[in-house]
């Protein structure tokens, strides 16, 4: 095995699990085991016989679990008194081709409006070009974003001075403005490009 092959694997095997990591912290359901692989584990799944990931087999999807589906569900009023979830099963790709632009964002879409996934995550390991990004609010009714595989190396979030970030549900948003009687637009932003809120 050579020294690029063994160090293409151990970075997609740390982008793996970050990526496992964030879903999982997302509300997203899986099994211990799915979120803590060992490096020797994941070659023996994922690696190619050149010693290089196959990256085509690390694709999953998740389920949300119970409470990520509550808390994504607004509270019933009399005009919609059975709300639906906003939010739904994901579907993560990683891409290993050597350029991304508009045909694979386009064939990814397609798969995950065929397969009635929600959200999609794409990974891969080159820039996608700018007419590309310009196109994916075009072509995907549902959400969709794409990560540089550098970007994943480490789980931002587990960092010890990151705090942490939790999304309310719109109940405990009315709370929170209830309690400290302030109005939607007093409370602090952050921006859609903020690594966190990715």
């Amino acid at each position: 095995m050579s020294e690029d092959a063994d160090r293409d694997l151990v970075r997609c095997w740390r982008v793996w699990k970050t990526v496992r990591e964030m879903c999982f912290d997302r509300g997203y359901e899986f099994l211990e085991e799915e979120l803590h692989i060992s490096l020797d584990e994941f070659r023996q799944k994922y690696g190619l016989p050149t010693g290089y990931p196959d990256r085509n087999s690390m694709n999953f999807s998740a389920r949300p679990s119970e409470a990520m589906l509550k808390q994504h569900t607004d509270p019933p009023t009399s005009k919609v008194p059975n709300p639906t979830p906003n939010c739904g099963t994901i579907w993560v790709e990683f891409c290993q081709d050597t350029s991304v632009g508009i045909k694979q964002l386009r064939t990814f879409a397609h798969h995950i409006v065929g397969n009635s996934f929600h959200t999609g995550i794409f990974i891969t390991t080159v820039a996608v070009t700018p007419s590309a990004l310009k196109i994916i609010p075009t072509i995907l009714p549902t959400v969709l974003e794409v990560f540089h595989e550098q970007d994943l190396m480490v789980n931002i979030t587990r960092h010890e001075l990151v705090p942490k970030h939790v999304l309310l549900s719109k109940e405990e948003k009315t709370a929170l403005l209830d309690r400290y009687r302030v109005k939607e637009s007093q409370l602090p932003r952050i921006q859609q490009s903020d690594p966190v809120a990715k």
